[in-house]
């Protein structure tokens, strides 16, 4: 039987995509192997948002090319995208594809065994209008799943290259998310997670049709389903429309993540965001009012072309004043390609990580005060795995609905399942909890899987 394996780079949605890939290869009755072994086909998946991207990514294709040179090597994704070229002048690469035609992969390979060949299978990605279907019936983890709805971006902001790696906005087909999220629900998932490179973009190609809608008919139609994860949302897109759909749902969760990338204007402009600050503190508080209790995560770049104190003071300012939950910050680095590389004024390295540090300080900070808000409180968790830290122990962790992390006693038939725990001890990164019940619907299910 031949045998194939992976390696995913970079995002959520590659990871979601390189599941995709598999079930491909799976109805082609291939089996999947480690990629520390020998398999007769490795699939590469790659990124590109940043030069490392790149790098990394090279540095994994010639592993594979070493670990077994006569295997079949394909890569896709981002970098296969932007760099076709580059990829294909690596010794032992077969096979490229970028960020679409991924369903042709097992004709390439038939077809280069044949003719031993190199083929590149990248196509402009800049023509394409329609969303490439790709199902994903099961994951490898078994307790989140992923929904990919939308892909491509339009916003092209200075300092990213994604949209030249993925193309132009597009949405899925309601009925195919609808579909896709029935199956997953039916596979044993209570919580899905909506992604995408625009995820709160969806529907923007559409006529009549919104991201406010598919959530209204996902909780309308989709039986089983416990709780709709938005992975991230722009601050543009937080229609009022949205913000009452999240007020009346019993499924989307308390937790939002809204990419902030700089608190202040001028960096902003720069950046070619398309908000001010002004907008995005309305937004945060019309939302806070609709939703008591709601997380807001947030990404932060710092220490972007020309950013001075004062500029990062006014983004500092704004995620305290505005009590973030958890950020996710990065020193700016330059991508190769976008507008911000060329930028004059390049930010020190040595400022950019003090600017890092007093940003993470405040993130903890922040974090755990937003969690000890939940103290003594029942929430509701999904045991995700063994709590690694001490595996002997019987405890599990999971996510509250407004994602707080949790490690409490458990046992392993509850994986998965929703049960009910009580915040003993707020902290960060996690809360100690105690366990109180399973969910009556769910202990129904146990006896009868039992």
């Amino acid at each position: 039987m031949a045998t194939v394996a992976f390696h995913t780079l970079g995002c959520k949605v590659n990871h979601y995509e390189t599941e995709a890939i598999w079930q491909l290869f799976k109805n082609s009755g291939y089996d999947r192997v480690e990629f520390e072994h020998s398999a007769d086909v490795y699939v590469i998946n790659t990124c590109t948002v940043t030069n490392t991207g790149d790098k990394k990514s090279r540095q994994v294709i010639r592993r594979a090319v070493r670990r077994n040179p006569d295997a079949v090597i394909c890569v896709t994704g981002c970098y296969a995208q932007t760099s076709p070229a580059e990829i294909m002048a690596i010794p032992g690469v077969d096979i490229v594809v970028g960020t679409q035609d991924r369903v042709k992969m097992l004709e390439y390979i038939e077809q280069y065994k044949e003719e031993r060949q190199p083929i590149n299978g990248v196509g402009n990605i800049m023509k394409a209008r329609i969303y490439e279907e790709l199902d994903v019936p099961a994951f490898t983890d078994r307790t989140r799943a992923s929904l990919k709805i939308q892909e491509g971006c339009n916003n092209f902001c200075t300092f990213c290259i994604i949209p030249w790696a993925r193309g132009l906005m597009r949405s899925r087909d309601p009925q195919e998310v609808i579909q896709q999220a029935q199956q997953l629900v039916d596979a044993g998932y209570k919580e899905i997670v909506l992604t995408g490179i625009h995820t709160g973009g969806y529907g923007e190609d559409m006529k009549d049709y919104n991201l406010a809608q598919l959530l209204r008919d996902l909780e309308a139609n989709v039986k089983g389903l416990k709780r709709i994860r938005i992975s991230s949302i722009e601050a543009s897109q937080i229609s009022d429309e949205v913000i009452d759909v999240l007020k009346n749902s019993k499924m989307v969760v308390r937790h939002l993540h809204i990419p902030l990338q700089s608190g202040s204007n001028t960096v902003l402009k720069r950046m070619r965001r398309k908000y001010t600050m002004e907008f995005f503190g309305e937004r945060l508080d019309r939302l806070r009012e609709a939703l008591p209790g709601l997380a807001i995560t947030s990404d932060v770049i710092v220490g972007f072309p020309g950013e001075t104190e004062e500029e990062f003071m006014e983004t500092y300012d704004f995620i305290k004043k505005h009590q973030f939950s958890e950020l996710h910050v990065f020193p700016y680095s330059k991508r190769t390609g976008t507008p911000a590389a060329r930028m004059d004024d390049q930010i020190d390295e040595e400022v950019k990580n003090v600017r890092v540090h007093r940003l993470i300080e405040l993130s903890d900070q922040l974090a755990k005060e937003y969690a000890s808000q939940f103290e003594g409180e029942v929430l509701e968790v999904i045991p995700e795995e063994v709590y690694k830290e001490a595996p002997e122990s019987g405890l599990y962790v999971g996510y509250t609905d407004n994602y707080l992390k949790v490690v409490f006693p458990a046992t392993e038939d509850m994986v998965g399942k929703l049960v009910k725990v009580k915040i003993e001890k707020a902290g960060y990164p996690h809360n100690e909890g105690q366990f109180v019940r399973v969910l009556e619907e769910d202990t129904a299910q146990m006896k009868m899987s039992s």
